[in-house]
């Protein structure tokens, strides 16, 4: 399991800034759902001190995602255009007190957001993902200039460090090799800057792309054998994207069962992401507008399964085209 902070907790259960920002003049758009991650960050700039007066923010991920999104509209809130393109994904980390290694690829999605919005404000062309270099991950759809910045920006050393800042590598590592590259070459200019010690600077070969592999298993494994906390609070209670709906009728044009096997698809889709965490979901019944689901793994009992639980929803709502409630059941519940 993973070790958050009480502060990361409470920025999860009571998201500030959370929602739509019908105000906004300046926006920035990163990640991609079909990757797992994706936050859209809204601010209302002062046209004559560019000071932000206002900052809100949607996001599909885990619960550090929410924490961390929530965490930097509460730090740029105030500050100049100038003053919070200062701010790195470090600075968003320690106003939590902290986020698990294997977390803070959250945290540069939120300064990778911000630099996007500055940039639409500014008229400028933000190069996200796919843009600016090669892709490298597959998997996450993690670029070679993300990688790059992540790596100095964070002084990373290892091919591990690039997985927890950027989930580059966190899937099936056919991607290694590139990222020893990418890292190696990235390190030598840090020392010829003096940024670096040589020691410390990564060499092509040093890591075991098998044993990286063995270890994130068994990493998984430990979660889902952990003792899982009761759930403390309900989906409703805590997901700032999904508001109660009026569960209006399924679409007319889409019969029950094609409704099924399209549910089935999505939730296979995302199952890779759940299984990066040691966690699953399968689909259990579909009544109405209300979709069945259970949890099994790491999911089971923990304090972050409602935020998963939401974005199963928004993915689900985003492909039907129409409203639909996602309800965890319990192992009974056949």
């Amino acid at each position: 399991m993973w070790d958050y902070t009480d502060k990361v907790k409470d920025y999860f259960f009571n998201p500030k800034n959370a929602g739509v920002l019908n105000e906004a003049n300046a926006v920035g758009e990163v990640g991609a759902i079909a990757c797992g991650d994706a936050l859209k960050l809204m601010l209302s700039v002062d046209p004559e001190s560019e000071v932000i007066l206002e900052a809100k923010f949607q996001t599909f991920g885990c619960g550090s995602a929410i924490a961390s999104s929530s965490a930097l509209t509460e730090i740029i809130i105030g500050k100049t255009l100038d003053e919070a393109l200062k701010i790195t994904n470090q600075d968003i980390a320690d106003f939590l007190g902290g986020l698990p290694p294997e977390k803070m690829h959250c945290s540069v999605m939120g300064y990778e957001a911000l630099q996007s919005a500055v940039a639409n404000y500014r008229g400028e062309v933000w190069k996200d993902d796919h843009e600016e270099g090669e892709l490298v991950c597959k998997c996450f759809g993690v670029d070679a200039g993300l990688i790059e910045r992540a790596i100095k920006m964070n002084k990373l050393t290892t091919v591990e460090q690039i997985t927890d800042y950027t989930k580059a590598g966190g899937g099936c590592l056919t991607c290694f090799d590139k990222l020893e590259e990418i890292l190696s070459n990235a390190n030598a200019e840090m020392v010829a800057e003096g940024l670096l010690a040589e020691h410390e600077a990564y060499r092509v070969g040093a890591a075991d792309p098998k044993k990286l592999k063995e270890k994130a298993q068994a990493a998984k494994a430990q979660a889902a054998q952990a003792p899982q906390p009761q759930p403390q609070q309900t989906l409703t209670q805590i997901s700032p994207l999904a508001p109660m709906s009026p569960l209006p009728p399924p679409s007319a044009g889409m019969t029950n069962l094609q409704k099924i096997r399209m549910i089935e698809e999505i939730i296979e889709e995302l199952r890779p992401h759940l299984k990066k965490d040691g966690g699953d979901c399968e689909l259990v019944d579909v009544d109405g507008s209300n979709v069945l689901v259970k949890l099994s793994g790491a999911c089971v009992g923990c304090q972050l399964s409602s935020v998963t639980l939401s974005g199963i929803q928004e993915r689900l709502m985003a492909k039907l085209g129409f409203p639909v409630r996602v309800v965890p059941v319990g192992r009974n519940a056949h």
